[in-house]
């Protein structure tokens, strides 16, 4: 287990290579950074070992149904009301949440934007923050937004979390590490993690500037989808999600902490370090995923699945079958389908798909979606192969064929996704990504039977 931290934020360098990880997804995990910190048999003992106090971090309501509570009991060195002082409102302009529609802002349309790039500001994950698309509302804990993070800089005696939300971090370039009330968790390009509703960490660079893309969710957790009629095995399996072990630090210094909550930011100041569980269990808990342990499943005859068939994790909707947030990974695959156009056909849909570009070639866009880059398809709009892709895969000799070198992802929403006035003005905006489909020619012929 890891040690306590006893002097400063070098101690967490140090422990880079001694990170521990438990397998599974929504496991009952137990875990404790010292013998005998976590009580055996009860969660609540008149005295907890080490002089520790005892707390309850509930991610549901007390009277969820079983399958779906999640709660985590933390052993702690201090409640967490020590680390909640008066609090101050602080900007964090770039940041937005939903409902955020500008006047002046249309959203109606099909857009793509290079990646965002660095300009030498120093910045943290909370400065460092821009959102692309709002959808819904965060007050009523519906809907999503999507953001690019650019981080140059660790947080240092800083600490954050949010009320709102849960974060699904997605790294493009550079490496991130979470240092959560839980543990810590490391993540690189082709990994993605998941950071619950109300866990206090702090966000460190590894080895560099790092870039990404966030999706945050106002509503349910993420779940794995059901697979249906596909059985136990293949797209995303539990055991390959990761959860961090205990850590703690016992720091004695000033230190910031910033919560988000309804849309707003807050700051209070504290004199220690709020990263001070002990021992944990439960099964409210932030977790990694590497998408290269992902297993994708595909048509072997004919036709081509709905995109639906590449579903990592879903938040769900009160409607059934259709998500709050869907995240769908396009990676490596085999296309073998005879006589198929195999490329993603032409579509409307009731859902909004914000694409991003992790690394390689997308193979309906082999043109400007670039990694780091994104797209934006809103509801009943439509969109497909621009004439490059549709002419290439309606003449392919149609032999099997690996999609090599790629890996793209789409957050996915039954709301419409709102521009931020940073994504319609400030962020490399394609303004000819619409003309991809002007060239596309009448093809149509009236003789029977002639393709």
């Amino acid at each position: 287990m890891l040690d306590t931290v006893k002097e400063d934020l070098k101690s967490s360098a140090a422990t880079a290579n001694e990170l521990q990880y438990m397998p599974g997804f929504g496991n009952d995990f137990e875990t404790e950074a010292l013998p005998g910190a976590l009580p055996q048999g009860m969660n609540s003992p008149q005295k907890c070992n080490y002089g520790l106090y005892g707390e309850q971090l509930s991610g549901t309501a007390f009277t969820a149904p079983s399958h779906q509570n999640e709660r985590t009991w933390c052993y702690r060195i201090r409640p967490s009301v020590k680390h909640s002082g008066r609090y101050e409102k602080i900007e964090l302009p770039y940041w937005k949440s939903a409902p955020h529609i500008v006047d002046d802002v249309i959203s109606l349309g099909q857009y793509r934007w290079d990646p965002v790039p660095m300009t030498g500001e120093k910045l943290t994950w909370l400065t460092g923050m821009r959102t692309m698309t709002t959808a819904g509302d965060v007050n009523t804990q519906v809907g999503m937004a999507s953001h690019i993070y650019l981080v140059t800089e660790s947080m240092v005696d800083e600490y954050f979390y949010s009320a709102d939300s849960e974060l699904l971090v997605v790294p493009q370039e550079g490496r991130l590490r979470f240092c959560t009330e839980l543990g810590i968790i490391e993540v690189e390009p082709k990994e993605i993690a998941l950071i619950p509703r109300g866990l206090v960490y702090r966000v460190e660079l590894v080895d560099g500037p790092a870039r990404g893309f966030v999706c945050e969710n106002y509503g349910q957790k993420f779940e794995l989808p059901g697979r249906g009629p596909i059985g136990a095995n293949c797209m995303a399996n539990r055991r390959d999600f990761k959860t961090p072990v205990a850590y703690y630090e016992d720091r004695e210094v000033p230190s910031a902490l910033t919560i988000k909550w309804c849309g707003q930011f807050h700051r209070t100041e504290i004199g220690h370090s709020p990263l001070d569980v002990v021992a944990w269990h439960g099964n409210y808990a932030p977790c990694k995923y590497d998408m290269r342990n992902y297993c994708p499943i595909g048509a072997i005859l004919f036709d081509h699945p709905d995109p639906s068939i590449f579903t990592v994790l879903t938040a769900p909707s009160g409607v059934p079958g259709t998500a709050n947030i869907d995240f769908v990974l396009f990676r490596e695959r085999w296309m073998v389908m005879e006589d198929t156009f195999r490329p993603p056909w032409y579509h409307k849909n009731v859902m909004s798909e914000l694409m991003g570009n992790i690394y390689g070639q997308y193979d309906a866009k082999p043109q400007g979606f670039v990694p780091g880059g994104m797209s934006l398809h809103n509801m009943m709009l439509p969109h497909g192969p621009d004439r490059e892709a549709f002419e290439k895969a309606s003449n392919a000799d149609l032999k099997p064929e690996k999609l090599d070198n790629t890996m793209s992802f789409m957050f996915e929403t039954r709301f419409p996704q709102h521009l931020t006035e940073f994504a319609a003005k400030e962020a490399p905006l394609q303004d000819d990504y619409i003309d991809c489909w002007t060239s596309l020619e009448k093809k149509f012929d009236g003789t029977p039977g002639k393709k």
